[in-house]
């Protein structure tokens, strides 16, 4: 390289350590000369040469510009961890900028579940609280309110997965307070919004038999004969459902195969394993059947369950599932 065209690099990378915003350490590599070399350029530079305190201020202007952009940028997608998740349906767009108007403990508990992926005092600089004051938090102990919305929420939690998303705030509540949990509707929506269990939209079929368990099965006795020559020789249970405005009804009958009526029935708005032993107690206490008379369903864990079976046997049936 030439000595003028050396003269002309030196000034050009001094021109950009000086006017471009970015740091000496960035221009050095993004030129492929040394940093020591750059800053001894700089510095002959000054020397012989005032820079104009226009290009200063607008250096200054645009390296403030840029910081304040990379702020933006590393707020915003830490934001958008809130409405991320593996599956794509998971992103809520808002969801991010909602909680920085949630109170502290939801911020200290948004900065606890990341903090492995981004550091700590970025967390705390977006979400708006001190390091000291998250140490404070971290140390300590749990109210006794704190303690009960973390019960509350695991069995919240076991619900929403074993209805596979189906119960919303309502039903949710008459479920913990079956399960004997004193809870009201507003606290059981607070924790689900808090911690992002939502209803997940049912489809116009659902799958009703659940032949993935481990109950005993037993073989399949009518072979399909479905013809019965008197009454109380064979019984056939099934489980159906309905859609309503409110959700899904779900309906246990019991048919008598000799003259295709319904015995008797048992309805709910949640899928039970109670719901088909309501239905076969009942039919049992209206008819009175004789031993030996066959009980025919599929292979649904509500038939193959152990209190079902019981009742079964207890009355002298001759139990049949149907093939797979």
């Amino acid at each position: 390289m030439g000595a003028r065209r050396t003269d002309e690099f030196r000034a050009d990378a001094v021109r950009i350590a000086l006017a471009s915003g970015l740091t000496r350490k960035q221009v050095a590599s993004d030129l492929g000369v040394g940093l020591s070399t750059l800053n001894k350029w700089v510095t002959a530079h000054r020397d012989t040469e005032v820079v104009p305190d226009k290009d200063l201020g607008l250096a200054r202007k645009n390296e403030r510009l840029r910081r304040e952009n990379r702020i933006l940028k590393e707020a915003r997608d830490i934001l958008n961890l809130r409405g991320s998740g593996n599956d794509p349906g998971d992103h809520f767009p808002d969801e991010g900028h909602s909680l920085l108007r949630e109170q502290k403990a939801m911020r200290f508990r948004f900065i606890e579940e990341h903090c492995r992926d981004v550091p700590t005092s970025r967390l705390c600089r977006v979400m708006n609280v001190s390091e000291r004051v998250l140490r404070d938090y971290r140390s300590r102990p749990a109210s006794r309110g704190q303690r009960t919305d973390m019960v509350l929420l695991a069995h919240i939690k076991e619900q929403s997965r074993l209805t596979l998303g189906s119960y919303g705030r309502p039903r949710m509540t008459e479920e913990l307070k079956e399960l004997g949990l004193n809870v009201g509707h507003r606290h059981v929506g607070r924790l689900m919004r808090e911690n992002g269990i939502r209803v997940e939209r049912s489809k116009k079929y659902k799958v009703m038999t659940d032949s993935n368990h481990a109950f005993n099965i037993a073989p399949n006795l009518l072979n399909r004969d479905f013809s019965a020559d008197q009454p109380n020789q064979k019984w056939a249970g099934d489980i159906s459902y309905v859609s309503t405005r409110e959700g899904w009804l779900y309906l246990a009958v019991i048919l008598d195969l000799h003259s295709r009526c319904v015995i008797d029935w048992a309805v709910s708005n949640r899928m039970k394993r109670d719901l088909a032993i309501r239905a076969l107690k009942m039919a049992i206490a209206l008819r009175q059947p004789p031993k030996g008379c066959i009980h025919h369903t599929d292979r649904g864990s509500q038939y193959c369950s152990h209190d079902y079976q019981k009742i079964l046997r207890q009355h002298e049936f001759q139990v049949s599932l149907s093939c797979m």
